[in-house]
């Protein structure tokens, strides 16, 4: 699918920009070996990357308190920094991709900022960016309020904007904030729940963001 050149292009950063499943979910395992959960499936626990990780803890310990919910939050975020993004990869073809591409770019993911721009940098993607989007203290995606953030950030109209991901939440977040979304096949999201969103675009690889050479 040929997509067309945007002014302002706002991508996802798990199982869009990185292949961070493998960290993710260790440190989730992490947090849930003294629960009841402990084992949890490791495809069950990637289907919930890119989502709020209160949704994931109220869905397998459901008993639990709001209060423990968080701390269990807490207790994540610290073994994930630890883990030091060591089993995180660059998707085939981002970096390369991302270089190329024109426009102006800010990232609108779940990860708060501070962590979305540390893995940026480490990544080598950080350059590319001109504005680091995360979601700090307000709801994340589906909400639309990191696109809100992003484009207010950067000046932009909604129209102007492409926003790039790989899950339901990300289709949806885009649609409800009024900008084109292009679904990325190579992620963790379940493709029907992007497909019932109505992405504008899919694409295979991330040299379907380019121009086409003519």
């Amino acid at each position: 699918m040929i997509v067309p050149s945007f002014p302002v292009y706002l991508f996802d950063i798990d199982g869009t920009l990185l292949d961070s499943a493998p960290d993710i979910t260790a440190a989730v395992r992490a947090v849930l070996e003294p629960t009841r959960q402990a084992g949890a499936p490791v495809e069950f626990l990637r289907t919930y990357i890119g989502r709020h990780l209160l949704d994931l803890f109220e869905h397998l310990l459901p008993e639990r308190t709001r209060e423990q919910h968080e701390q269990m939050i807490l207790d994540y975020r610290t073994v994930y920094w630890a883990r030091g993004h060591k089993d995180t990869r660059l998707y085939p073809g981002v970096a390369e991709a991302v270089a190329a591409l024109g426009g102006r770019k800010s990232t609108a993911t779940t990860k708060g900022t501070p962590t979305a721009g540390h893995v940026l940098e480490l990544f080598g993607l950080r350059p590319h960016f001109e504005h680091v989007q995360g979601t700090d203290g307000f709801p994340s995606k589906p909400e639309p309020d990191v696109i809100h953030r992003a484009i207010a950030a950067l000046g932009a109209r909604p129209e102007d904007c492409l926003m790039i991901g790989d899950s339901g939440p990300d289709m949806d977040a885009g649609r409800r904030a009024g900008v084109k979304t292009c679904a990325v096949r190579w992620g963790y999201g379940n493709h029907e729940e992007m497909a019932s969103h109505q992405p504008e675009y899919w694409i295979d690889e991330p040299a379907q963001l380019l121009p086409p050479r003519l």
